[in-house]
């Protein structure tokens, strides 16, 4: 028996776990699956329907196979549960709605969370543990670092690179690049709701506006 769990029941985990349910269902006959809630320690035994384990119950659970996703925005916490599931032996996997738009060119570590509605196009590579909410779009030749975040309606255009554990707001847009010169949003860096991004973002620096510009600055 197979066990798939979601780590994190916040909202985002309540929008997600919905997911690999139907993903659970589209899968051929005869295998016996659950889905459940992955807690840090389990205060409540059920959220949605779907039974709640503490992380210690769903490692020390007795199926054949245990698979898993970390659905949490903080990206440093996501990184921390996932390097510690792994450890105890469960495997990530994708989550991938139905009608996400993957092109076969496209590179994706097993281990993202692709939410209605997105699209990833030719030539992109994406790391570990990447979220990508409603309406999101990577397009041709964006590299994607690990625990990167987009929020709903991110517009990340070709030639773009990403690095680790950065944070797209809801609706923003990132210009594209070229080959020989992406645009480069720096690890840790944070994109404003609604930003329109035309150059590279240092590591670590909130930009907000049109153009974006630090925050610092606007303030």
């Amino acid at each position: 028996m197979k066990l798939y769990g979601i780590a994190g029941a916040g909202g985002f985990g309540r929008e997600v776990i919905p997911i690999v349910k139907q993903m659970i269902n589209d899968l051929p006959h005869g295998h016996s699956t659950e889905v459940v809630f992955i807690l840090e320690t389990s205060e409540t035994s059920e959220i949605n329907g779907y039974k709640v384990l503490s992380q210690q119950e769903f490692i020390n659970s007795s199926h054949d196979e245990k698979f898993f996703n970390v659905a949490i925005a903080d990206s440093k916490i996501r990184e921390r549960i996932a390097n510690l599931l792994i450890e105890a032996g469960a495997v990530p996997f994708t989550v991938t709605h139905q009608n996400t738009v993957i092109y076969t060119e496209s590179e994706i570590h097993p281990s993202a969370i692709l939410c209605p509605f997105v699209t990833v196009t030719a030539n992109a590579k994406i790391g570990k543990f990447f979220h990508a909410n409603v309406h999101s779009y990577i397009a041709h030749d964006c590299v994607i670092g690990d625990y990167v975040t987009f929020a709903p309606g991110v517009r990340c255009n070709g030639s773009v690179t990403i690095e680790d554990h950065a944070y797209i707001g809801a609706g923003a847009v990132i210009k594209q690049g070229t080959a020989n010169r992406p645009v480069v949003i720096g690890a840790g860096a944070v994109v404003g709701m609604g930003a329109v991004v035309t150059k590279s973002v240092p590591p670590g620096i909130t930009v907000m506006g049109n153009p974006a510009k630090p925050k610092a600055i606007i303030e």
